[in-house]
């Protein structure tokens, strides 16, 4: 754990703070597809993403569901943060998109870092600035893309986030993230099969061209 404390944020944070944060933060593994955080949670600690990814999304009151932006190594979720400063409860869910492994760190930490440690107070406003950023985006694409142009996006921002050009996801489960029908997602899908950009599984996506 220490090597992927170093490796993600050496450099970026005093070294007091990451001595501190070896010796008071937790460790939480998570599989591919666990919940980590639901909407509503109180939040104790703030997860630090030092291994794997997980996407972000924002649930509404009719059930539906839409992706707001990814996490990767050495990010942290802005909505979380602003959660943790504010005693606030959670207003999205987090799912892991990979296995992988988050520092958790007690949040009454959050905020008393935010004065001690210049090199925090920096991490926490650059997240909230890329965040912001990606919900731009995300609204952009909603307000002027059509379905299919989000879907492609969708799809290559998943080879990025997990590494890989074999997505292990389901029709359902795109739909899911985009707001959208199984029946349109998948109609959009063999449009793109037919074009030889990807090959369809089942339960899985063979992206050919990204």
């Amino acid at each position: 754990m220490e090597e992927l404390i170093d490796l993600n944020f050496k450099g970026l944070l005093e070294d007091d703070l990451l001595h501190e944060m070896k010796d008071i933060a937790l460790t939480k593994y998570f599989k591919e597809g666990e919940v980590i955080i639901r909407q509503g949670d109180r939040f104790k600690y703030l997860p630090l993403l030092i291994e794997g990814s997980m996407k972000i999304l924002k649930e509404s009151n009719d059930g539906n569901d839409i992706l707001l932006y990814y996490l990767e190594a050495g990010d942290t979720c802005a909505m979380a943060l602003n959660c943790c400063l504010t005693k606030h409860e959670s207003n999205i869910v987090a799912i892991a998109e990979t296995d992988g492994m988050a520092l958790m760190v007690p949040m009454e930490k959050t905020d008393k870092w935010i004065v001690e440690y210049p090199g925090w107070r920096a991490f926490v406003f650059n997240s909230f600035n890329q965040r912001f950023d990606e919900l731009l985006e995300t609204i952009e694409d909603i307000a002027f893309k059509k379905l299919d142009e989000r879907l492609w996006k969708y799809l290559t921002d998943k080879v990025k986030v997990t590494g890989s050009t074999t997505l292990h996801t389901s029709h359902m489960e795109i739909a899911y993230d985009l707001n959208s029908s199984r029946v349109v997602i998948s109609r959009l899908l063999k449009k793109l099969e037919n074009q030889g950009k990807l090959k369809i599984g089942r339960n899985k996506i063979e992206m050919i061209e990204f």
